[in-house]
């Protein structure tokens, strides 16, 4: 049998976007309908947005924590989060008592390394750009990355908090998320991280000016492939 996931979610679209996938490409798999068990818990995003413009990493790996606690009483075998920038409190998250967690970055690390990328462009919250989780998964596999200047930074955040989290999906807004790729591409970038788990929604990888590593998909894909395993 497949191995159950537990689903530490943060925000609804994009934990939503990752529950799709498991199941769909699960059925792939699987055969018709079927996918792994799939539990899922979240804390409401504004507790976590609290913790985070406070900078106290150690309440969100508290809230993270207590997620996977309740997943593995329900019995999830392999935990995810999709979501990038809590993933900053990943090593402050308690492991007692929990199954094995995946890491979204090292997914889009191992992605980018089989697709001979060097240098990629990091997209997201303001959080996460400016935050250790990319630049030192990328930085242990010896790849270098690159983020938005201070006023493109500042306005996809406000994408992100303003639109993206309530599913709202903006042609202009998409069109600026390619403005910003177009200017990374000028500054040496063979591909971007779409590093906030609500840009896939928004994000079309034929019209982006960059090929895109989606973090959403692949932490999904990774989930399933050690589900099956």
């Amino acid at each position: 049998m497949a191995k159950h996931i537990g689903i530490v979610a943060c925000s609804a679209e994009g934990a939503a976007l990752c529950y799709r996938t498991i199941c769909s490409e699960g059925a792939a798999r699987m055969g018709p309908h079927a996918h792994p068990e799939i539990t899922m818990h979240t804390h409401p995003l504004s507790r976590y947005m609290a913790n985070i413009e406070a900078g106290n990493w150690r309440a969100v790996a508290d809230l993270m924590s207590d997620s996977a606690r309740r997943l593995a009483a329900a019995g999830a075998q392999i935990l995810i989060c999709p979501d990038n920038t809590i993933h900053q409190a990943m090593p402050l998250v308690s492991a007692r008592g929990t199954p094995r967690w995946l890491n979204i970055a090292d997914e889009v690390v191992s992605a980018a390394r089989a697709a001979r990328r060097t240098q990629l462009a990091v997209l997201g919250t303001k959080y996460l750009m400016e935050g250790p989780v990319y630049r030192e998964a990328l930085a242990r596999a010896g790849l270098s990355m690159q983020i938005p200047d201070v006023p493109d930074r500042l306005r996809l955040n406000r994408i992100i908090f303003d639109e993206l989290v309530y599913g709202r999906f903006r042609p202009e807004s998409r069109v600026y998320v390619n403005e910003v790729m177009a200017k990374l591409k000028g500054r040496g970038c063979d591909a971007a991280v779409l590093g906030c788990t609500e840009l896939p929604l928004l994000v079309d990888p034929p019209t982006a000016p960059l090929p895109v590593f989606d973090s959403t998909r692949l932490l999904a894909r990774a989930a399933l492939r050690e589900a099956l395993a």
